[in-house]
């Protein structure tokens, strides 16, 4: 039993390590591929967490299928149900966290919606009354199609072409559907306390993506760094209503200093030479830490049967 328990002490170990890399990796990729191994890491890490604690669980349950009483398997394993029992707790746990999880976010999207149908129609665009400087990407909700909602307050702190920053820079949010990305990372950081800070990480390269975007529209870097300057100034007297967080996307969220100076630099573009060599194999190290642990179920699996047909032989 000693191995099982220092394989699946090691298997809840990896996002530990895996995850600074994969925010690593995410600093040395364009921001939309950023995104994309972000998510992909949470998923697989979030995954390979569950696939331990199932694989610790069903240890004696697997040992009962190989014909061996639940007394016998206590006599050779002794701790092997008190681990499934806690196994099954922290499964129960994290199923009822990414429940309510997922019902905080139904409820913020709901509540935003009510407030947006307060403002004003133009196409996408809804204005919404207010002295707060705010602009967020809401998402589609029951049927109805995403739209980009604007405070009276923001729409007066900007000039008529950082305007056209601020709508392309929440249009990218909605057209490249960035709220699936980040609700799928805010639930597998539920799964595994370590994933928190890969849902930090992901909230800024969104918006880079979403920055990346909005200057590709203007055609200027310069003035699509300036508008996110000025309205991330702007925002930065608003109240905390909610407008501006998780599952809605704002463009004055996130380390403003950080983005307007990506802006200032040229495109980012593909890794190439050496930068392609790191790039592979810090995806390598996240990829092989979370298919390890996928592999644990599997490998409890075959550990049982083997110790079963020791245990019979005796």
């Amino acid at each position: 039993m000693t191995s099982v328990l220092v394989l699946v002490v090691l298997a809840l170990a990896f996002p530990w390590g895996a995850g600074p890399v994969a925010r690593r990796l995410a600093g040395v990729l364009p921001p939309r591929e950023a995104c994309w191994a972000l998510a992909g890491a949470a998923v697989l890490l979030a995954g390979g967490t569950i696939a331990a604690l199932v694989g610790l669980f069903h240890v004696p349950f697997l040992a009962v299928l190989e014909e061996l009483s639940l007394a016998r398997v206590l006599e050779v394993w002794p701790v092997a149900v008190p681990l499934a029992v806690a196994a099954g707790v922290v499964m129960l746990a994290q199923l009822m966290l990414l429940l309510r999880r997922w019902l905080q976010q139904r409820s913020l999207l709901k509540r935003a919606w009510h407030l947006a149908q307060e403002g004003a129609r133009e196409g996408d665009l809804w204005v919404v009354p207010g002295a707060e400087a705010d602009a967020f990407a809401l998402p589609g909700y029951r049927g109805r199609r995403g739209r980009v909602v604007v405070t009276s307050g923001m729409m007066r702190a900007l000039k008529e072409s950082e305007r056209e920053v601020l709508l392309a820079h929440e249009r990218a949010h909605l057209a490249d559907r960035h709220h699936v990305l980040s609700a799928v990372v805010d639930l597998a950081a539920v799964v595994h306390p370590a994933l928190q800070r890969l849902r930090e990480s992901l909230a800024f390269h969104l918006e880079r993506w979403a920055d990346e975007a909005a200057a590709s529209v203007v055609g200027d870097r310069r003035v699509a760094a300036a508008a996110i300057a000025r309205a991330a100034l702007a925002g930065s007297r608003r109240g905390q209503s909610g407008a501006g967080a998780y599952p809605l996307l704002s463009a004055v969220s996130g380390p403003v200093p950080q983005r307007v100076e990506a802006l200032l630099r040229p495109e980012p573009a593909a890794p190439r030479g050496v930068a392609r060599a790191v790039v592979a194999a810090l995806a390598g190290t996240v990829a092989v830490a979370a298919l390890t642990a996928f592999g644990l179920a599997y490998g409890l699996h075959e550990y049982v049967e083997y110790a079963a047909v020791a245990v019979r032989g005796h």
